[in-house]
């Protein structure tokens, strides 16, 4: 049966450092350098270093210093107990507590994922479920985070590269520009229809002859 661990109050911020309320006092302490000097070990270079030798304990303070300042997902944490080769029922342990206290929280990582990757770089909602797909996050919350974005404001966002772009394929001939403008909307996940349908509209706009532009790209 898993040993529940003893949570201190401030488990929703950072804890005290590796190795504070281990219990060790001095005597133990030097007799463990002591051992440390002849054996050489990684649980002794640990314990001389003063990391907790409880391995729910060491995750703790793993996830804490992951999670300062960075939003990540469960999976990520979970990947990197794994291979600071930490045991599963520990890292579950850890990892549920969290969740618990909300210091993990994938629906709000994902949500602020889209909002951020959508207005910042301009990714539309193939190239969003892509990257959480990445971050291991569920694909039913994947679902729910890019539902915010709608086929109008996918759009309107896709007309706002193309405007940007524009001035830089000035010169080019018409088909050129035309690959190069929708190139970059696919790499940045928008469907081919709405990609031509944006550029030939941008092209319009500026006088360019458009007629045979129906065709796909």
């Amino acid at each position: 049966m898993t040993r529940r661990t003893e949570w201190p109050d401030s488990a929703s911020g950072p804890g005290p450092g590796p190795g504070a309320g281990s219990g060790f006092g001095e005597g133990v302490g030097r007799r463990s350098r002591s051992r440390s000097s002849d054996s050489g070990s990684p649980s002794s270079s640990r314990a001389e270093k003063g990391e907790p030798r409880d391995p729910v304990e060491q995750a703790r303070n793993i996830c804490l210093r992951l999670l300062t300042g960075t939003p990540r997902t469960r999976k990520q944490l979970a990947d990197a107990l794994r291979k600071r080769e930490i045991p599963d029922e520990a890292a579950e342990e850890v990892l549920s507590r969290f969740e618990d206290v909300g210091l993990i929280d994938d629906a709000a990582f994902a949500d602020a994922w889209v909002e951020s990757r959508h207005h910042g770089r301009g990714l539309a909602r193939r190239a969003l479920v892509r990257e959480l797909r990445t971050k291991g996050v569920d694909a039913t919350v994947i679902d729910e985070a890019v539902g915010q974005l709608d086929a109008e404001q996918e759009e309107a966002t896709a007309r706002e590269l193309v405007a940007r772009k524009l001035r830089s394929t000035r010169g080019l001939d018409r088909d050129r520009r035309l690959r190069r403008l929708a190139g970059m909307l696919a790499r940045k996940g928008y469907g081919e229809g709405m990609a031509l349908r944006v550029v030939r509209r941008a092209l319009e706009e500026e006088g360019e002859d458009t007629e045979g532009l129906d065709e796909p790209f």
